[in-house]
């Protein structure tokens, strides 16, 4: 009698047991987590305006998608409900809009108005006017960029810093696989080598407006919406000038007498840290610009493919069977369809289409990319999910009655989700150079113009490597090279720290597996 009590016992906790909220364990033990807080609310407030607009621009791309979705769908039924749901679209994305001119106007620590680069020479001696403190250019750019920099390290370290007040005061779990891989990964030099450059490239997408010496709209998008001035040494006098003008006479077109490499100066005073392309607009400024596009369309891709992926290696490993042959032959469908073709056929379908205007064309990239990767990803975690699903305290839940989407998401996704990382990393890099290599084929492929994409940044220069205008090739290149061996040593590290004592030659034949 005493068993059968204990066994509904252990059911009834199993099965109807209330877990406590994470609110309700903060407020049992405030303290920790008010000492995490605090800073972080005042590091977030120092550049509020700078992750709202991110937010209500992510907000937007999400609201055009959505409604556009809704508006072919509801078109095959009524053309009046399509009508209407274009209204809504219309409303909705001018408060948007609104919102996001607003934040614009919001003041931030280091914005260029506080730390301004842009000025000119009172005299051909100087000094500087309009530049922080009458510094030159370059010395101001440095100084606001260094403090970005320094800004976006703290503040990466104060988030790992919540999860671990998370971990030691409010996880329900004493612990967990990720707490090894955590650990084991703090002590590997190169996993925390390529952790450092996805921060740093992170980094350059969110404050890329505020890192660059120029702005893409007045360098690239609308350069002849304001002027600048500058000082003309041929009359003696400060004069204006257009930023589309000044780009015009400021070109890098591989010769001695039209080039502005980098580290330089152009006639107009504008310091150029990467140099100029072609038609004179900055480098720096374009791969900001291009990082921000790059990154979210990577991270679009890849979140969708792993979260499709995890979803499928579970069910598939909890259930077998049929449930696991179906899911095996739909991935060996999607794996037989040519990535490459398939981009290119569907960018030329939805060329005019509304949702080949998303993210000027990334939002439809992600989605391919998304949908041709999830294969891969799921084949690499598949074993271990098959593994884990094998284990004793799975199946005494099962016999416990537990909800499969319970046993799914608290015992068998916290032993997958480390191999989901190291192969999600691992393919993220193949998704930027795709996304790179379509901007270089061109025509109508990859980002639309003029929104600043790294591959026609080197499809721009690739004639003159050879000359002094090399920076317009060979930076974006080295910078994609730079950005993926990141991720790669991410990967590796992550691996390593799942099974330390995995010899090397092992972790490779795993990858190239997961790969295939």
């Amino acid at each position: 009698m005493s068993d059968m009590t204990d066994t509904g016992s252990i059911r009834k906790e199993l099965t109807q047991r209330d877990e406590l909220s994470l609110y309700t364990r903060i407020a049992s033990d405030p303290k920790p987590f008010l000492r995490w807080a605090v800073p972080m609310l005042v590091l977030i407030a120092v550049e509020f305006p700078t992750y709202a607009g991110i937010a209500v621009g992510t907000l937007d791309a999400a609201v055009i998608a959505v409604t556009g979705l809704l508006e072919v769908l509801l078109g095959l039924i009524s053309t009046g409900l399509a009508q209407s749901v274009a209204g809504a679209q219309n409303a909705a994305v001018g408060v948007l809009r609104d919102a996001g001119g607003f934040v614009d106007g919001l003041p931030h620590l280091f914005s260029r108005e506080v730390i301004p680069n842009q000025g000119y020479k009172a005299g051909p001696n100087g000094p500087w006017k309009g530049t922080f403190l009458g510094l030159e250019p370059a010395y101001a750019w440095a100084l606001r960029a260094l403090l970005i920099v320094a800004y976006a390290l703290l503040t990466s370290y104060w988030v790992f810093q919540g999860w671990v007040v998370y971990r030691a005061h409010y996880r329900e779990a004493d612990w967990t696989p990720t707490d090894d891989i955590v650990d084991n990964l703090r002590n590997h030099q190169w996993g925390k080598f390529g952790l450092l450059v996805l921060v740093l490239f992170l980094t350059m997408a969110v404050f890329g407006s505020a890192l660059g010496p120029t702005t893409v709209e007045q360098n690239i998008m609308s350069p002849y919406s304001d002027k600048i001035q500058y000082f003309n040494g041929e009359t003696g006098t400060v004069d204006d000038i257009y930023p589309g003008q000044a780009n015009f006479n400021s070109k890098s077109k591989g010769s001695a007498e039209f080039n502005v490499g980098p580290m330089s100066y152009d006639d107009y005073g504008r310091f150029h840290p990467f140099g100029t392309l072609t038609n004179g607009r900055d480098l720096f400024t374009f791969m900001m610009g291009g990082a921000r596009i790059t990154l979210m369309v990577a991270g679009i891709a890849i979140g969708g493919a792993a979260l499709v992926a995890a979803l499928l290696s579970m069910i598939s490993a909890y259930y077998g069977g049929s449930v696991d042959l179906a899911v095996l032959t739909t991935a060996d469908g999607v794996v037989s369809i040519p990535r490459l073709l398939l981009l290119i056929l569907i960018s030329a379908v939805f060329a005019n289409h509304w949702l080949g205007n998303v993210l000027n064309g990334g939002f439809l990239l992600a989605l391919i990319f998304a949908f041709t990767t999830w294969p891969f990803l799921w084949r690499a975690v598949r074993g271990p999910a098959l593994q884990v699903a094998q284990e004793e305290w799975i199946l005494a839940a099962k016999s416990y009655g537990q909800q499969p989407r319970k046993i799914m998401r608290k015992h068998m996704f916290p032993y997958i989700v480390g191999y989901l990382l190291v192969y999600a990393s691992m393919s993220a890099g193949g998704i930027i150079i795709g996304l790179a290599a379509l901007s270089f084929l061109g025509n109508g492929l990859g980002i639309s113009p003029p929104t600043p994409a790294w591959g026609r940044a080197i499809s721009m220069g690739q004639d003159y490597v050879s000359s002094p205008s090399w920076h317009i090739s060979m930076i974006p290149g080295l910078m994609i090279v730079l950005l993926v061996t990141g991720l790669n040593a991410l990967g590796d590290g992550i691996r390593d720290a799942i099974d330390p004592e995995a010899g090397s030659t092992e972790g490779e034949e795993a990858a190239a597996g997961g790969g295939g």
